[in-house]
């Protein structure tokens, strides 16, 4: 168990997941903009704050986040100050261009970090190199870390409120307040989907754009289950939600991590249940699990102030990445 206590002016799941998410004002940290092109001939951009050779931290981020979502902004700006090197991967489609294919991303799609990470380990053979993931973007760094056992060269990792079991976060979504979320989500997504089939008619890319429009109308959808089955199945390979689920949650992948891993997950999230936490006897000896019992999904602010919140899970980052970065490595 965490030692991390929520605030009193925050001390529900719901108001821990909605203040930074809503009410979080975080200075733009200095950024500059790398494109990088896939191996199928699309792109990926990606943000780093920093230069020189710190330290290097890839950060991932949740659905419909990207480099601009509060918690990726702020952990940026914290890493910076203590002598860390980041740069954030935006997902397909997340950067705010859309990409050039029908595909994007998911809670499995594990191709673009590694090719990301295989991009920067050429570049930078010695460097220390770790890689933080939230929500969508832990299950992404956990399963991909789980398939890629010891062949990494990375000094740490962690992933932070992750939908360890995607069938129990999709049906959690369907019930009482969490609806919300999923509504809002729901909602992007769908705009999302149309607006990239649009963006694909323009470019030219008929084949591309009829992949999406032979989807359907996708109005009536109202439930990640129906969204999963309907949309990421489809353009990802999948026979059905059923199968994107198994094949994708991270838990089953715990077990072969070789990277010293911090998991940091609430008990009140209000995105899963208690049930997506993995028993000890399914880690590796090289993963660390730390559950909190308040925090919600990516919130964790503590402090005795409203007026002055303090941004927990950025101080226990950086904290477990002290710990772990080679000594000879010099960080403040």
């Amino acid at each position: 168990m965490s030692q991390f206590k929520p605030a009193w002016w925050l001390n529900h799941a719901h108001l821990q997941t909605l203040y930074p998410a809503l009410w979080r004002k975080t200075p733009q940290p200095p950024l500059w903009r790398e494109r990088l092109t896939t191996p199928d001939h699309d792109f990926i951009d990606i943000d780093y704050c920093g230069t020189g050779n710190a330290p290097l931290i890839i950060l991932l981020h949740g659905l419909t986040g990207s480099s601009q979502s509060s918690y990726i902004k702020g952990l940026q700006r914290v890493l910076l100050q203590h002598g860390f090197r980041s740069v954030t991967l935006n997902f397909r489609g997340c950067s705010g261009e859309y990409n050039r294919l029908a595909r994007c991303y998911h809670s499995g799609e594990t191709e673009d970090i590694h090719f990301l990470y295989q991009t920067l380990r050429q570049r930078e053979p010695t460097t220390p190199i770790a890689v933080i993931g939230f929500s969508l973007g832990g299950n992404v760094l956990l399963k991909w870390l789980g398939e890629q056992g010891k062949q990494l060269d990375l000094f740490a990792a962690v992933a932070v409120s992750v939908p360890l079991l995607l069938n129990v976060c999709a049906t959690k979504l369907d019930k009482g307040f969490s609806k919300l979320y999923r509504a809002n989500l729901l909602r992007d997504l769908k705009h999302y989907i149309l607006a990239k089939q649009q963006h694909l008619e323009k470019l030219g890319a008929t084949q591309e754009a009829n992949k999406i429009k032979q989807l359907g109308d996708l109005t009536d959808i109202n439930s990640f289950w129906q969204y999963d089955d309907l949309v990421v199945a489809k353009l990802h390979g999948f026979a059905n939600a059923h199968d994107y689920y198994q094949k994708s949650s991270a838990r089953q992948f715990l077990k072969t991590i070789a990277i010293p891993t911090l998991i940091i997950q609430a008990f009140d999230d209000p995105f899963m249940t208690p049930d997506v936490l993995p028993h000890l006897d399914e880690l590796s000896p090289a993963v660390q699990l730390e559950i909190t019992q308040g925090g919600g999904h990516v919130g964790f602010v503590a402090g005795k102030n409203p007026f002055k919140p303090i941004y927990w899970l950025e101080r226990r980052i950086l904290m477990f990445l002290k710990q772990q970065v080679p000594h000879d490595e010099a960080v403040i």
